[in-house]
């Protein structure tokens, strides 16, 4: 399966202007063969903890963006929004992974960054969620998610791919690089990683470097972007080579 990361910017809390400056790009991805394209964390908003302007309902504007783009261009979605459920609570950092024919599978992150507050805006997802793509078996997960390495671990025999979505600031860029690459060795599958790029927040203070990239089960990086630039980045997910390296280097049946 061909997999797109598209590392971009975000209009801050400005969900319709975002849309529009990534549309161009997921269009471009499609064009060049991709079957699952890959946006950031909260995609279309960026990393706000001002939920009462920019949470949507279930089905608000940017998840039907994300479903509206997959039809057109014949491929797979995945993207942060926040999401307001409906049910009075906290609203949900949640993961879409979006079909072309419109089905959504949702996941809700497990951990809040507490260090930002996000826990006082935004529930914890209480789940792992896998999906299943091209015959690719995908492990769903955002951000700050990526410093539990038990939770990776507990879903890793029966996942070809983590797919992580991010809003992972440039002052700690270097624990997302070696995070990313610990994960797909210590499990022995790929990693698509993406973040996004740019200034976040109300006064544009806090700067992302993206480093988005794509590494194999032998934790090697087969695609990279380059830092803080939009770009976006492609390389084939192969489920058989994940089975070759398990089989060589069968080093997840000593876990105890």
């Amino acid at each position: 399966m061909k997999v797109a990361g598209i590392q971009h910017d975000i209009v801050w809390e400005d969900a319709a202007a975002t849309h529009a400056r990534v549309a161009p790009r997921i269009a471009a991805a499609a064009a060049e063969g991709a079957e699952l394209v890959v946006l950031t964390e909260m995609f279309s908003t960026g990393f706000s903890m001002n939920t009462e302007v920019i949470a949507q309902p279930v089905a608000g504007p940017s998840a039907t963006f994300l479903a509206d783009q997959a039809a057109e261009h014949g491929v797979w979605i995945a993207g942060s929004i926040s999401t307001d459920p409906g049910d009075g609570g906290l609203a949900a950092n949640r993961f879409h992974l979006v079909s072309p024919d419109g089905s959504t599978t949702t996941y809700d992150k497990i951990h809040p960054f507490t260090f930002a507050a996000e826990d006082e805006h935004y529930r914890a997802g209480d789940s792992f969620v896998a999906q299943e793509v091209a015959g690719v078996r995908l492990s769903l997960f955002v951000c700050y998610d990526l410093r539990f390495a038990d939770e990776f671990w507990a879903v890793g025999p029966d996942t070809d791919c983590f797919v992580i979505v991010a809003n992972w600031p440039a002052a700690r860029s270097h624990h997302w690089s070696s995070l990313l690459v610990a994960r797909a060795i210590e499990n022995q599958c790929y990693v698509v990683a993406v973040n996004r790029v740019g200034f976040g927040g109300a006064k544009k203070s806090l700067e992302y470097s993206g480093d988005s990239v794509i590494i194999d089960p032998l934790g090697r990086t087969i695609a990279a972007a380059t830092p803080g630039a939009e770009e976006t980045i492609l390389a084939d997910v192969d489920p058989s080579e994940v089975v070759a390296v398990r089989d060589r280097f069968r080093f997840l049946q000593d876990r105890r």
